[in-house]
């Protein structure tokens, strides 16, 4: 069975940063294009970046550029989302998606399975 579980979230002030994590079980996330998405209460689900299954190309979404990266841990079958200065608009429910592509762009029907979010909240 395909399962991908995020964990990381919680509570962090403005200017703050957290590491989320996307490990996956049953399959191998290198062979996946991966996307990180997220949905502030009241909004539509967005998408924040994503990276290839090939060469490790990324693309972000101006509102996150400069202060979030996406990066793969092949050993631990698992992809990260370094978020730095984060902003009170930040806050939001962040899900990890695969699709086995080598490159998808951001948007959520593109992808096959997600998890089921981790809760990012930026307040002081």
């Amino acid at each position: 069975q395909l399962q991908l579980v995020e964990s990381g979230g919680g509570l962090v002030q403005p200017g703050g940063s957290l590491r989320l994590s996307c490990t996956a079980s049953g399959f191998t996330l290198d062979y996946y294009a991966i996307g990180w998405f997220r949905q502030a209460p009241g909004k539509e689900r967005e998408g924040v970046l994503c990276i290839s299954s090939s060469d490790g190309s990324t693309y972000y979404a101006d509102s996150v550029k400069g202060r979030f990266t996406i990066s793969r841990d092949s050993a631990k079958n698992t992809v990260y989302l370094q978020m730095n200065s984060l902003k009170p608009e930040d806050t939001a429910v962040y899900y990890c998606a695969a699709g086995r592509a080598t490159w998808l762009p951001l948007r959520e029907r593109e992808y096959d399975d997600w998890g089921q979010g981790t809760q990012v909240t930026v307040s002081s």
